[in-house]
C-alpha cells in the first residue's frame, strides 16, 4: 500500500471498533485503558454520533479520575454534545459533586448549554452542586 491510497473497510471497521471501546470505558471509567489510547494520540475530543464526548461520558457516569485524566489530554471542559448539555450540566444533574469540582477546575462554565450545569442543579435540587457554583 503506498502512503497515499485510501483506507481499506478493515481499517475503517477497526476505527470505528476502537472509538466505540473508548466511548465504554469512558462510561466505566476504565482510566488504565484511557491513558493508554489517549497517550498513543487518542483525540480527548472524540465524540459519538450523538456528539458525546469522552469527557461527557465520564462525567454524566461519575467518573471524576477519568474526566481528570481526559481534560489533562486536552478535552474541552465546555464543549456540548447535540443536544446543547455541557459535561458539568451533566454531572449536576446526576448529582455527582467530585465530579462537578473537577470540570469547574478545569474552567467549565456553569451557565453554558442548555440546559445550563446551574439550572440542572436547581431543578434537581443539587444543593451541593449549587453551592460549588457560587
Amino acid at each position: 500500500m503506498t502512503d497515499n491510497a485510501a483506507p481499506t473497510a478493515g481499517t475503517d471497521d477497526d476505527a470505528v471498533a476502537l472509538a466505540h471501546t473508548l466511548f465504554e470505558a469512558a462510561r466505566e471509567g476504565n482510566t488504565d485503558l484511557l491513558r493508554a489510547y489517549l497517550e498513543a494520540g487518542a483525540p480527548a475530543n472524540l465524540t459519538n454520533s450523538a456528539g458525546d464526548s469522552l469527557l461527557m461520558l465520564a462525567a454524566y457516569h461519575g467518573h471524576a479520575d477519568a474526566v481528570q485524566l481526559v481534560l489533562q489530554h486536552g478535552a474541552d471542559a465546555n464543549t456540548p454534545n447535540d443536544r446543547g448539555q455541557t459535561p458539568l450540566a451533566g454531572a449536576a444533574f446526576k448529582g455527582y459533586a467530585d465530579v462537578a469540582r473537577v470540570l469547574l477546575d478545569a474552567g467549565a462554565d456553569p451557565d453554558a448549554g442548555s440546559p445550563s450545569a446551574r439550572a440542572a442543579a436547581q431543578m434537581f435540587a443539587r444543593q451541593e452542586i449549587l453551592d460549588l457554583l457560587g
